[in-house]
């Protein structure tokens, strides 16, 4: 891209920076190799014309965003070994580009379900399954969440009950609350799930445990016996996702269809339990640890798109008959987005410590070591809960700080946040996630005890205590990623230019954190008035400095336009012909006199042309 088309106070801001932007993203990427081929691959996606013939996400209805998804994804498989892409971050790469905010139809299949089956299964039904999965001759995914239960485990209706007279499950959904509701892919693309159910077995529960079953005909796709499945419908974002229902009445499956490497259940009914009952945390622990970085990814996007745009965009006069300022130059846009663009760094480095805790985690439970397994499921669910709190109220603030034009598609920024929301809830509530971080707090544990000595039950104590621990867990998380920020940059390679800005972004994030929370901070005596007022100058002077580095440390992201789909936050900044271009692209605007013309705007205005036209 040549200078000259650059937009000229974008490429005033990147000439300010006061260190050099391809140091941050080799640091942010891990080298200038693994730079390079993230480009590679990011270019190859781009230019590919199989994308370029299909419908702009914006522009699909439901129907067609959903047909797109599974197009792309055939094309993704084929493309695979024809670009000899390896390993997970190359696909990662090449599919963020591809489906930008675009949670694929069989997504669940590689995320979920295939991990249940390496997690849980034992070494034969390893062998019967896994192979025809990658091959997706067997299309799955996750069904858990009921109508009536979604993060409150314990509570699942769904039975499955065992006839040792056959040596099968009953699986059945005995309520209206019992019918799995929810699970991505279940509705139109599946043929097979892992159903959380009660395990019932010689007249006792043993709590919910999992299953495969099979829905559709591996011939026909046609629906099985015994079972009801459709989609819920159209919701807030997803299009690309047949998220569905599951209804069972009496399908029975073969004993061998319960997921068995832990726990067991002989041919007579007799229940074996696993050694630790914790086993089942390896997959959420990873779901969550790929939110984590999800919730950085789409804060990080926002903060290009809106930073970019403040920067192009001048508006107002601060002295009359003066040039616009740009909105960047704002002391508020600054308040508003600087502490954003810290916080995306922050959980971009969260992201990284999830990523390796999880790895690590994973191969010792391979090993059977599950000693530090609560510990690295209750630091998942804190941390999928904050960074998704953070990212969806952060995207929220980029679009507002846009102004008018945020609210268009054409900004990019209404589909990273519809993408992004949903992890509030999925995969865990975020309260009830906050929770199981907080149990025995010092300060909520004593007001529990105070109740319980009252003579309020232990269950009623906890709920009175929840709030209290509610704040407890977010103070744990929000300091446990300054101290990730803050132990990333002392041992980071970077080069001294590059560690002082970080340095100073990590101090925002720190600084504006601490100001957000004063309630708690000056009620437990911690600061003073005075302190206050040094912390908000302290604050102000990191704008400063900041300021002339917002352009460039967005830029460190390295998110090609391609992914941005965003006419405000093009890297070349022409935002207003990106506009123009979009609202001309519109369906609408293909024909100069829309068929509504004739059907309802021309017989309000004359009636009796109306008339004359029917007869």
């Amino acid at each position: 891209m040549s200078e000259q088309s650059v937009n000229v106070d974008l490429a005033k801001e990147r000439l300010n920076a006061t260190f050099d932007v391809e140091n941050l993203t080799n640091l942010i990427y891990g080298g200038p190799e693994k730079v390079e081929r993230r480009r590679q691959i990011h270019k190859v996606a781009s230019e590919d014309p199989f994308y370029k013939k299909l419908k702009p996400w914006s522009y699909c209805s439901v129907e067609e965003q959903y047909e797109n998804g599974l197009a792309k994804h055939n094309h993704i498989k084929e493309s695979i070994d024809k670009l000899e892409l390896n390993g997970f971050d190359d696909l990662y790469y090449y599919k963020s580009c591809v489906t930008p905010h675009e949670p694929g139809p069989l997504d669940v299949h590689y995320g979920m379900f295939i991990p249940t089956i390496e997690q849980q299964g034992t070494a034969e039904q390893k062998e019967k399954w896994l192979a025809p999965a990658y091959e997706e001759e067997i299309k799955g995914t996750y069904a858990q969440t009921e109508m009536g239960h979604g993060t409150f485990l314990r509570g699942l209706e769904t039975t499955a009950t065992y006839d040792p007279k056959t040596k099968e499950f009953i699986l059945n959904s005995p309520t209206l609350t019992s019918i799995k509701y929810w699970p991505a892919a279940l509705g139109k693309t599946t043929n097979h799930c892992v159903v959380v159910a009660q395990l019932f077995t010689q007249g006792t529960c043993h709590g919910i445990h999992t299953f495969m079953l099979q829905t559709r005909s591996l011939e026909d796709h046609s629906v099985l016996p015994g079972i009801e499945v459709g989609v819920i419908g159209n919701k807030f974002g997803f299009g690309t996702n047949d998220n569905g229902y599951l209804k069972l009445t009496n399908v029975r499956i073969p004993k061998d269809n319960m997921l068995m490497r832990y726990s067991k259940v002989l041919e007579d009914g007799t229940y074996i339990k696993p050694k630790n009952s914790k086993v089942s945390y390896g997959v959420m622990v990873y779901v969550r640890s790929m939110i984590v970085k999800q919730a950085f990814n789409a804060l990080a996007e926002a903060c290009v798109i809106s930073i970019r745009y403040s920067a192009v965009r001048r508006q107002s006069e601060t002295v009359p008959g003066g040039i616009e300022p740009q909105i960047l130059d704002y002391q508020t846009q600054q308040y508003r987005l600087f502490p954003l663009l810290a916080t995306a760094y922050a959980l971009y480095f969260a992201g990284n410590y999830m990523s390796t805790a999880y790895s690590e985690g994973s191969q010792k439970i391979e090993k059977g070591q599950l000693e530090e397994l609560p510990q690295l499921h209750a630091l998942s669910a804190g941390l999928k809960a904050f960074t998704s709190y953070a990212a969806s109220s952060g995207v929220e603030v980029c679009r507002i700080c846009c102004g008018g034009h945020g609210y268009s598609h054409a900004s990019g920024l209404p589909k990273i946040y519809v993408s992004v929301v949903p992890a509030c809830t999925y995969e865990g509530e975020n309260t009830v996630m906050m929770l199981q971080v907080a149990r025995l707090i010092e300060a909520a544990a004593k007001q529990m005890q105070s109740l319980i000595q009252s003579g309020s039950p232990a269950h009623e104590a906890w709920n009175k205590s929840s709030v209290q621990l509610l704040w407890a867990a977010n103070a744990h998380c929000h300091l446990f990623c300054v101290k990730n920020f803050v132990e990333n940059i002392e041992s980071s390679s970077g080069d001294s230019r590059t560690n002082e800005v970080l340095k100073a972004v990590c101090q925002l994030y720190s600084i504006h954190g601490i100001l957000e929370n004063l309630g708690e901070f000056i009620h437990d005596g911690f600061l003073s008035g005075q302190q206050v007022d040094y912390l908000q100058k302290a604050m102000f002077k990191l704008f400063e400095v900041i300021r002339p580095n917002a352009v460039a440390l967005v830029d460190a992201f390295d998110i090609p336009d391609q992914v941005l789909q965003s006419c405000l936050g093009r890297y070349d900044g022409q935002v207003y012909q990106a506009l123009y271009d979009y609202a001309r692209m519109a369906p609408m605007n293909q024909t100069e006199i829309h068929s509504t013309y004739y059907t309802h705007l021309r017989p309000l205005m004359n009636p009796q042309a109306s008339t004359y036209s029917k007869l």
